[in-house]
């Protein structure tokens, strides 16, 4: 399968550029550069409201729809980064999108990053997040039942390990789970690393060079640096998997879904023809960004 137009002049325009590694730019410049991201994923969406809150420690932003009102059916949302960028900014538009097809609401959740913050700063984050939202659920205007958690790369590997984390603890679980082209193998080991990891923008080192930072001394076979291995699966919620045709991660969200089926979960799993590792972000210049926005807040109302 052949690129996506749009997508292709963005791997075009980085292999011209001679494959600039990730490795070589300082956290200021990788972090900078993914904020500048944010013109190709379309226009503002401004039939929303937005807020900006902080709980117990924790920022959140909320996307609601216009004059909702009420408890809602709510999308609890991890941004990804690699777990050493990525904020509000990044996945601004997005989320006001999946508020506006959904007519649900979304919460971002902000996370520590690293390597300020090394493992498990992001981790910990993220579960008090989606526990203030759940303590908070009524002045929040959030349907206990009906939480979503959610997240692209990092952020999707978050809301698996907080899921998990509340099914240990014997907490609340999430109704559903949706993870966009999660992070889930810290040791690279699927042959897409090999054939996706050079070429298509997010590359090998963008990847791993995010883990070394994060994690730093912690194994990387830990449960919580590799959840993809884990064998205690069963009991999660519904899940749905998004992963991308040239993407180092393809084979590891393949394999994600084979294991949580193997263990007992409701899982499906949706392959993106024609796309790169962070295309939910491209839908200013990516036909399948479009639809997969709008088939995740589908997924919001059922």
């Amino acid at each position: 399968m052949a690129l996506e137009k749009g997508i292709a002049e963005l791997v075009k325009d980085f292999i011209a550029a001679g494959r600039p590694s990730s490795r070589d730019k300082s956290i200021d410049d990788r972090r900078a550069g993914y904020l500048a991201s944010v013109v190709l994923a379309g226009e503002p969406e401004t039939r929303v409201n937005v807020e900006d809150i902080h709980l117990d420690g924790i920022a959140l932003r909320l996307f609601s729809p216009l004059n909702a009102a009420g408890e809602l059916p709510t999308l609890v949302y991890y941004h990804g980064g690699c777990f050493i960028s990525g904020e509000f900014a990044t996945h601004d538009r997005q989320l006001r999108q999946l508020a506006f097809y959904s007519g649900c609401r979304v919460i971002a959740v902000q996370y520590r990053l690293a390597p300020e913050h090394p493992y498990p700063a992001a981790h910990d984050d993220a579960q008090k997040g989606a526990e203030i939202i759940w303590q908070h659920a009524p002045e929040l205007g959030v349907d206990r039942q009906k939480i979503t958690l959610a997240g692209d790369s990092a952020g999707g590997h978050l809301a698996l390990v907080t899921a998990l984390r509340l099914k240990t603890e014997n907490r609340w679980l999430p109704a559903q789970l949706i993870l966009i082209y999660p992070m889930l193998d810290a040791t690279a080991y699927f042959e897409s690393y090999v054939s996706n990891g050079a070429d298509y923008v997010i590359t090998r080192d963008s990847l791993l060079s995010g883990y070394e930072m994060y994690l730093g001394d912690t194994d990387i076979m830990h449960p919580e640096a590799s959840p993809l291995w884990r064998d205690d699966f069963n009991g999660l919620p519904p899940t749905h998997i998004i992963t991308a045709e040239f993407d180092p991660l393809s084979d590891e969200g393949e394999a994600l879904f084979q294991r949580m089926t193997e263990q007992g979960v409701e899982c499906t799993c949706q392959h993106h023809l024609g796309v790169i590792h962070g295309f939910f972000q491209l839908g200013g210049i990516s036909q399948a960004a479009r639809g997969a926005i709008r088939d995740v807040a589908w997924r919001l109302t059922c």
